[in-house]
């Protein structure tokens, strides 16, 4: 995503340290704090403390983070989904063309401050007085602007990642570690560990599942997928989803065969002729950004490297928005969608 998937060759690992004091969290396992996290010598009752794990790392919290900042539209999403509008200072996000208003937690956009339509900072952050940072690797978190869990650690602001961006691999460099919707579910399941919102995230989880499953009632068993490529963005190299990105899972419910489901990582950067060598049948365009759907379809359409390309011969070219396909409570909605999409180029 042009702005908000810069540098997206992200350098040696960072391990995500845990979450600071002011959230009530910390690495180790401590047996003496009440139910609202204050030191009193003896065991805490009911819910907390609870350990949970976050890309690999476990972090106990005493009680649940009480002013937590997003950075992107689907990661707030996320929040409002598990009705936690109460315990967000605010987020972040560019102003998308998504529809905000036809969502069920349409209300969150209301209830919860807009801090910036830039990128999220430090200032930002202590600004808002926040006790948490919910955001993802070149999903907010870049080494290369110091914006780090490990840098916010130091400020006493704990950090939740966005389990779609975890980190892989020896040096470091890609990221995903589990299928997307998965990691969805596994952050929904995560979270409402942390705010004590169990029952509203398994209810989730189980709703969409149902969604998904009906979504794919209609694909056949057998037979041959459409094979489909994932456009996001870019002139000389195309930025597409790799396996671990949401589009993967969105493609492959659907009834569709993922031509970059070979990449192991989420948004990586591929050259034409790659994609040209592949073929795919249809091609969906990520919505976003200052470049519209109509004109990176129009760039799709006149690319003379593209011209033989069957999506692009075929005029099968399928617009999502940008909150349909990175993680969160859209996707399985966006399954349902381009499902029926291609349902009709199987009957063609």
């Amino acid at each position: 995503m042009a702005a908000l998937h810069t540098a997206r060759t992200a350098v040696a690992l960072l391990a995500v340290l845990a979450l600071a004091t002011g959230c009530g969290a910390k690495v180790a396992e401590r047996a003496d704090a009440d139910a609202d996290g204050k030191t009193s010598g003896r065991k805490a009752s009911g819910h907390y403390p609870v350990t949970i794990e976050n890309c690999g790392v476990k972090t106990t919290y005493d009680k649940a983070p009480q002013r937590v900042v997003t950075n992107d539209v689907g990661i707030a999403e996320i929040m409002f989904a598990l009705g936690l509008e109460d315990r967000m200072a605010g987020y972040v996000a560019p102003d998308y063309r998504a529809d905000r208003e036809s969502v069920p937690w349409k209300d969150g956009y209301e209830k919860v401050k807009w801090l910036s339509k830039k990128e999220i900072t430090k200032e930002l952050v202590l600004d808002a007085k926040a006790d948490l940072v919910f955001a993802g690797w070149n999903y907010g978190f870049a080494e290369g602007r110091g914006f780090t869990p490990d840098a916010l650690k130091k400020l006493g602001v704990g950090s939740y990642v966005l389990t779609e961006s975890c980190r892989n691999g020896g040096a470091g460099k890609a990221r995903g570690v589990m299928p997307p919707l998965e990691a969805l579910y596994t952050d929904l399941t995560t979270l409402g560990k942390v705010f004590d919102v169990e029952d509203r995230a398994a209810k989730l989880v189980a709703d969409f599942k149902k969604k998904v499953a009906e979504a794919q009632a209609g694909v056949p068993a057998d037979g041959e997928r459409p094979t489909v490529f994932l456009y996001d963005d870019g002139r000389d190299k195309a930025v597409t989803s790799g396996a671990f990105a949401g589009p993967h899972d969105i493609i492959t419910k659907a009834g569709g065969d993922h031509v970059m489901k070979d990449v192991k990582d989420t948004w990586p950067s591929v050259g034409w002729e790659t994609v040209v060598e592949r073929n795919p049948d249809v091609i969906v365009i990520n919505n976003y950004g200052d470049v519209t759907a109509e004109q990176k379809k129009q760039f799709l359409k006149s690319f003379p490297p593209l011209a033989d390309v069957s999506a692009v011969k075929n005029d099968r070219i399928f617009v999502l928005d940008y909150v349909d396909l990175v993680e969160s409570p859209r996707n399985p909605a966006a399954i349902a969608a381009l499902a029926r999409y291609l349902k009709g180029v199987r009957e063609q």
